[in-house]
């Protein structure tokens, strides 16, 4: 290192050599600090901690990444040269950390500057009033986002996938160590960017922070030392830092500990909300109403306070409610308000060009759903994310802190895309992975707690920078509280389920339980709601004993479109409930609806929830609409019509010719099952016995008509069994106080006519049914709902367990999976009720030759000739996506996987179980594929 005295004048300065093209390491040389050749990583980390100003534990963090940059820098091939002699700075130009012309372009391949990118740098820069008097240009971290982000953009195809991690060490270190101001005002100067470039000088505030600090040349034994705990050190590092590389890489505990792969967040270029018969108002409504949840584990202002659970060592790390952030979890980004510019309303898919017409609003319907205020979103989060105000301790009564849960339309919102433009649908299944967020959410707040400088700033942002230490001390005791009920709670699940089996109905075997991944687009929602409800709301109210009731999540399956539903006899797959307000309710408690079962509290405030009942009804309204008959046809939510006017592509049009011949083969083939279409008279004309409107199938309840869908055996159909067992098969233990009763309460309220089962021993199926009646009417009375009022909330359509087909058909033993209208099928990838399917063109293929592992979630685009995602079996998945098999890694099938089924492969018939059709011919094929597109 040279003397600072003997530093010789700027003109003619240090020379540094144009192979180094940083220009903070080309200040650190021309300034003297460091050579130009090679420099002993001990070195330059202390030198660069030194200029970076930070003290303490922050200073130790920013020597251990710099370090560990500097380790890698020359490549892989010179890592132990850079151990044990330094970095060779005068060698970085094409090195690992070159990201060869996707970068500023400042400094050419000559070392000469170029002043347009200079100016072009301050192009994206604003005007800031400098600490130290007058106003000058510069770039804050936004904008030194937008710039790298355009750099990128400028590159093209140049590009790769990590520079945007190298940008991390670039500008965002600048402005860490060169920046003016404080917080959100810190920007750094165009000016001294300029004086670096040209003169490779730093402003004396820099120079006396590295003067001040004089570093000694390390022993080649420390060195060596220093090098091979750096080597240590640097796979932790930068696996923390960027997960979504390495996370997967990592074994055990360790993996754990880092956050969750997810995939890269691409920006579409455009995007379109479809026609649905749902005005703006409606469909924002529905967005975000919330059902009473607090599906996160802190309160809201704690949520909007938490920080991605990465490492970012020279910037603070994004928050963990960025929209960008949670639209890598699969969510659908969702604007603060409908009240704004046409602009703001596109850019989120709103008020697009190729809407025809205006829908009424649901207020005007006949009749009218009169819901409550508009809910509110201003902070922006995605669809599905609800803020639940004014929430009421079910133990206690007392109002406490606002909570934020997910409501139904983050599972049941999709979203397709197609070369850069994504088309929205309310009511279809979001290819969300809500394990991940789980996981992701815990994370955070694990490292609010354990890495330096994290509880401060969340404290700053929930409290208040002037807050009290001893606030601050009360808030973190209450977070830790929160991050180890969920740590053991973790422990409990996996523990419990460790020791549990289930019966194999493919096997006829008991085999241990294990947890089938759920991945993006499925959710092992049955399973899930009987452990929240039966285990963790139970010790969560103080009882205990009863984490026994856990059961493995094994039956995943793909979110179900929810149009048409509320005209349907049956919901969910497996036909397993007729009751609406028993479906939507059971379904908030399963997504975290507060609730009471305590013993240890007055017998009034027993079974009481934060469930909101009216949300829930009026959302049930909201997607109902006014009776099909007599018109014949469905209001409320309709299913989205196949977008061909939106694309210019050819792949999207229609061709009539194939439809029409589709149209037979869909008379032949799917009627005798999904029944005629909902919405298509040429249908009607020509095939008018099997007519929807025309089926015996429609059942009057009360005052109105439901469609009795048909059901259809697990075993004569083929497909997995596990989603219809879980009902079917599993049992739960409760405590004799609730005096749950299923055979006294369900046959007083609905005439069930079951016979006489165990109050505290029973099937899941019947305890879930009878606990979700008692909340609700509990909800009811809370809300002071009139009797008259709730009799016409509750309907007609009973609570009881589903008898099955009716007649009773011998060849159809249970269990059961229904068949359901295929109106908007287009929109419903992957298909069979676990999502082992891809496309409709693999679903019309001999079972047996459909793709067995595929990948899910990310920038997949949608095939509009399969209808669904062209894939390749056993495909490598990019970063983050999860993959869907049919079978473990040592061969064995996976339990709840299966993609058999349903199959189009022969005659069906006794003993050929999962044969439902002839095999068809390739244009047979197409024909019938271009039909179901317009349904």
């Amino acid at each position: 290192m040279h003397d600072r005295a003997s530093k010789p004048p700027f003109d003619p300065s240090i020379q540094v050599s144009p192979n180094n093209p940083c220009p903070f390491l080309r200040g650190l040389v021309g300034e003297g600090f460091v050579d130009g050749g090679t420099v002993p990583l001990r070195t330059l980390s202390q030198t660069i901690a030194n200029a970076s100003g930070e003290t303490g534990l922050k200073k130790t963090s920013a020597r251990i990444q710099v370090r560990g940059v500097a380790l890698i820098a020359n490549g892989a091939c010179h890592i132990l040269q850079s151990i044990f002699w330094g970095a060779q700075l005068n060698t970085l130009r094409g090195g690992p950390l070159d990201k060869l012309g996707a970068g500023s372009r400042i400094l050419g391949v000559d070392g000469r500057v170029n002043e347009d990118e200079i100016a072009r740098l301050a192009g994206f820069g604003s005007t800031y009033a400098d600490p130290d008097g007058g106003a000058e240009t510069g770039l804050n971290a936004s904008q030194i986002q937008t710039f790298m982000n355009d750099n990128l953009k400028r590159a093209g195809k140049q590009a790769r996938w990590y520079y945007p991690i190298l940008m991390k060490f670039e500008w965002p270190i600048l402005l860490k160590i060169m920046g003016k101001g404080q917080g959100d005002d810190r920007y750094l100067s165009v000016a001294e960017v300029r004086t670096l470039f040209n003169e490779r000088k730093f402003p004396d505030r820099i120079t006396q922070r590295v003067v001040a600090q004089p570093v000694k040349p390390p022993s080649l034994i420390f060195r060596a030392a220093g090098g091979l705990v750096a080597a240590l050190l640097v796979f932790g590092v930068v696996a923390l830092r960027f997960p979504d590389q390495f996370q997967p890489m990592l074994p055990g505990i360790l993996g754990d500990l880092v956050a969750p792969p997810l995939p890269a967040h691409v920006e579409p270029r455009a995007a379109y909300w479809l026609e649905q018969n749902w005005a703006l108002e409606d469909r924002h409504w529905f967005h975000h109403a919330s059902q009473g949840t607090a599906t996160f584990p802190v309160p809201y202002r704690w949520f909007m306070a938490l920080e991605q659970p990465r490492l970012h060592f020279f910037a603070k790390p994004g928050m963990l409610h960025d929209s960008d952030h949670l639209q890598r979890f699969g969510f659908i980004p969702s604007p603060q308000t409908i009240n704004t510019d046409d602009a703001t309303l596109r850019r989120f898919g709103y008020a697009n060009v190729y809407d025809k017409t205006e829908p009424v609003p649901a207020r005007l319907w006949d009749p009218p759903v009169n819901w409550g205020p508009q809910a509110e979103n201003v902070d922006g989060l995605p669809v599905g994310f609800a803020r639940m105000t004014g929430v009421a301790d079910p133990t206690t009564g007392q109002i406490g802190e606002d909570r934020i849960g997910l409501t139904c339309a983050a599972c049941h919102t999709g979203q397709i895309q197609y070369k850069g433009i994504a088309i929205r649908f309310d009511g279809g299944p979001a290819m969300t992975d809500l394990r991940k967020l789980e996981v992701t959410t815990g994370l955070s707040i694990a490292y609010t707690l354990l890495v330096p400088g994290r509880f401060t700033r969340f404290a700053d942002r929930v409290l208040g920078t002037s807050a009290s230490a001893e606030d601050r001390d009360a808030l973190k005791q209450k977070l830790r509280t929160i991050s180890t009920f969920l740590i053991d709670w973790e422990k409990t699940y996996a523990k419990t389920i460790a020791g549990k089996t289930r019966l194999n109905p493919k096997t006829k075997r008991e085999e241990p339980q294990e947890n089938t991944e759920e991945g993006y687009g499925r959710l092992d929602a049955l399973n899930r709601i009987g452990n929240q409800v039966f285990a963790q709301d139970m010790a969560i109210s103080g009882l205990s004993g009863f984490e026994k009731n856990l059961h493995a999540q094994d039956a995943p399956v793909s979110f179900p479109p929810i149009w048409t539903v509320p005209w349907l006899k049956y919901a969910q797959y497996d036909a397993s409930i007729e009751q609406p307000l028993i479906r939507n309710a059971g379904e908030a408690l399963g997504v975290t609806a507060l609730l009471n079962l305590s013993d240890n509290t007055p017998k009034d405030r027993l079974f009481r929830s934060s469930m909101d009942i009216k949300n829930l009804i009026w959302i049930e309204d909201l997607l109902k609409g006014s009776p099909p008959y007599p018109k014949k046809q469905l209001s409320g939510l309709t299913s989205p019509k196949w977008p061909s006017d939106i694309f210019g592509d050819a792949a999207w049009k229609i061709d009539d010719e194939r439809i029409k011949r589709g149209r037979k083969l869909y008379a032949e083939l799917c009627a005798e099952c999904h029944l005629g279409p909902v919405d298509d008279k040429a249908f009607d004309a020509e095939f008018p016995a099997q007519s929807i409107w025309s089926s015996p199938r429609w059942e009057t309840i009360g005052n109105d008509k439901f469609l009795n869908e048909v059901q259809k055996s697990v075993k004569g159909m083929g497909t997995d069994p596990a989603q219809a067992g879980v009902l079917a098969t599993r049992t739960v233990q409760v405590p004799g106080f609730l005096k749950l009763d299923p055979t006294q309460n369900l046959n007083a309220w609905w005439n069930c006519n079951l016979p006489d089962i165990s109050s505290t021993d029973m099937p899941y199926s019947l305890g879930l049914m009878v606990l979700v009646d008692i909340v609700s009417r509990k909800a009811m009375d809370d809300a002071k709902i009139d009797p008259k009022v709730q009799d016409a909330w509750w309907g007609k359509r009973k609570n009881c367990p589903n008898p099955g087909p009716q007649p009773a058909d011998k060849n159809e033993p249970g269990p059961w999976y229904r068949a359901r209208p295929l109106n908007g099928v287009w929109a419903t990838a992957p298909y069979l009720h676990n999502g082992s399917v891809p496309s409709l063109y693999w679903m019309l293929r001999p079972a047996a030759e459909r793709p067995k592992s595929f990948c899910m979630g990310g920038d997949r685009d949608y095939d509009p000739k399969q209808v669904g995602f062209a894939v390749t079996d056993g495909e490598s998945c990019k970063t983050g996506q999860t993959r869907f098999s049919t079978r473990a890694s040592d061969g064995t099938d996976l339990f709840g996987n299966s993609n058999l089924g349903h199959s189009f492969d022969g005659t069906p018939g006794p003993g050929k179980e999962g044969t439902i059709g002839r095999p068809l011919k390739e244009q047979e094929r197409y024909d019938l594929i271009e039909y179901l597109k317009t349904l």
